[in-house]
């Protein structure tokens, strides 16, 4: 691996997530991130392998997306259910007021809510979720951050959690910086991302740090995927 890349590069922080980061770049990067999701992250294919056996067309299921951002995913997954027959109430929460207002400014399939909310925000109101998810979160998080949003989602979710991130790896960096400029001039997404890619987790460096009863298993090239399931919960 590149020396750069050998060693997570926690240190870094990237722009969207500075206060004073200019507003309007950032709405571009919320803009443009549903085809970055779309190409990279696999929901499509986590939907139909470990979500949808839990959906049915009588009961509705509960999803909740732990910094949702600017909210695509939620909405994909809520638009997938629906064009299925399915029924599935999604929430989309997220702290920080400018995701907040993006997300809630984009038209969206019947059943999705936002939330300006941290995941501790839901667990002391007593929620519960079926599905409990996020993408591209856990990079940004400290290591009591990291533990804290683990520890809230065993609470919140009752049959399946599934975090999804970036796994940092020299080929991923190298994709992301030749293929992914496009997406880059008047946003944030190229420098962003390649600090996201610094940031995120090797399989064995996120093995090292999670509780008892997680997994953490490849989804697809670029990602890894953190998935646990409540004891009693059975398998999906």
């Amino acid at each position: 691996m590149t020396a750069f890349l050998r060693e997570r590069a926690d240190s870094l922080t990237e722009q969207m997530d500075r206060p004073d980061c200019d507003p309007a770049r950032l709405r571009r990067s919320y803009a443009r991130f549903p085809v970055i999701n779309f190409l990279l992250a696999r929901w499509g294919r986590n939907f139909e392998r470990r979500i949808r056996p839990l959906l049915s067309a009588s009961t509705a299921a509960t999803l909740l997306d732990i910094g949702c951002g600017g909210g695509d995913v939620v909405r994909r997954l809520a638009g997938r259910a629906a064009r299925e027959g399915l029924r599935l109430e999604v929430t989309g929460a997220d702290p920080d007021a400018r995701a907040h207002a993006f997300a809630t400014s984009r038209k969206a399939p019947d059943g999705v809510s936002y939330r300006r909310a941290l995941s501790s925000d839901l667990v002391a109101e007593g929620g519960r979720f079926d599905v409990v998810i996020s993408n591209h979160v856990l990079h940004h998080l400290s290591a009591a951050e990291l533990a804290a949003v683990l520890a809230d989602s065993e609470r919140l979710a009752r049959h399946l959690v599934l975090h999804n991130d970036l796994r940092r790896s020299r080929l991923a960096y190298l994709l992301f910086l030749a293929g992914f400029w496009p997406l880059g001039p008047g946003s944030y997404i190229h420098t962003d991302g390649l600090a996201s890619i610094r940031r995120s987790y090797t399989p064995s460096e996120l093995r090292k740090i999670v509780p008892p009863g997680w997994q953490v298993e490849r989804n697809g090239p670029w990602h890894l995927l953190l998935v646990y399931r409540p004891p009693g919960a059975g398998s999906a």
